[in-house]
């Protein structure tokens, strides 16, 4: 069996890419695909939940595999991740709301107790949050818990606002984004910028799954009706624009490097 490489800290970069505008409009792009994806392949493809949890939970662990036995940050492998991550994250959420009938006010306490007790532990050991020292095994894999955790935390309480409390779909998606830019004023007038980040990550997957349902629900439900295959299909695309330009650029700049 093939095993992970011992790969010391002197060995890496960060796997980790610059927190920049294009990093943000991927990722809510990856959350927005997590959630209509799910619906997408469960509902309209015919897969059912249970087929659909099985062959993406097997996709991640590929993915996540893959992204492990790297030294580097390697943009199509690390976004692929991330996409997975979102849908598996949705679907733990679905299953506990819809499948074992969990309430969305228990499921979004207990995700967010987990994701502190990850932090919290994270922090005792590495002294460190971090993403631009995401440069050791053990670092990345505190960094992968806390990202599912994430997704999960994040879907339970946009579904708890826009569902169980009412919000809907639009006003879901004005009231996180108003969030998310609370966070990033914060940040800019001196905000711890690890805590910061660490809030508008959170904050982006509520407000990614809000803008997909607004996008792929009827317009009777307060949607606009474009449907999931769509939706999933055009962000899909624009990641694929994005994260392709990245890894071009990286590829080119890692050849200037070569020859000089």
């Amino acid at each position: 069996m093939n095993k992970l490489p011992a790969t010391e800290s002197s060995d890496w970069v960060n796997k980790v890419p610059e927190v920049t505008l294009s990093f943000w409009f991927i990722k809510i792009m990856c959350t927005t695909v997590g959630e209509t994806g799910a619906d997408f392949l469960a509902v309209n493809a015919g897969l059912g939940q249970g087929a659909t949890r099985t062959v993406m939970a097997a996709l991640l662990a590929t993915a996540l595999f893959t992204q492990l036995r790297t030294s580097r940050y390697t943009p199509w492998i690390y976004w692929l991740t991330v996409v997975l991550v979102s849908v598996v994250g949705t679907q733990i959420t679905d299953l506990l709301t819809d499948g074992l009938s969990v309430s969305l006010y228990v499921s979004t306490s207990v995700f967010a107790v987990l994701l502190a007790a990850i932090f919290f532990v994270w922090y005792r050991i590495e002294r460190t949050l971090s993403i631009h020292d995401v440069v050791t095994r053990r670092r990345e894999l505190f960094y992968w818990a806390a990202i599912l955790c994430t997704f999960a935390l994040g879907t339970a309480a946009g579904d708890l606002a826009t569902e169980a409390l009412h919000m809907g779909f639009t006003l879901g998606a004005i009231a996180f984004g108003a969030l998310i830019a609370v966070t990033y004023s914060a940040w800019r007038l001196g905000g711890n910028a690890v805590l910061t980040f660490w809030i508008a990550y959170i904050l982006t997957r509520p407000f990614g799954a809000a803008l997909g349902d607004l996008l792929t629900q009827a317009q009777a439900y307060g949607g606009l009706g474009i449907g999931p295959m769509w939706t999933s299909a055009l962000f899909l695309s624009l990641i694929i624009i994005l994260v392709a330009a990245a890894q071009f650029g990286m590829n080119a700049s890692r050849s200037a490097h070569a020859i000089e």
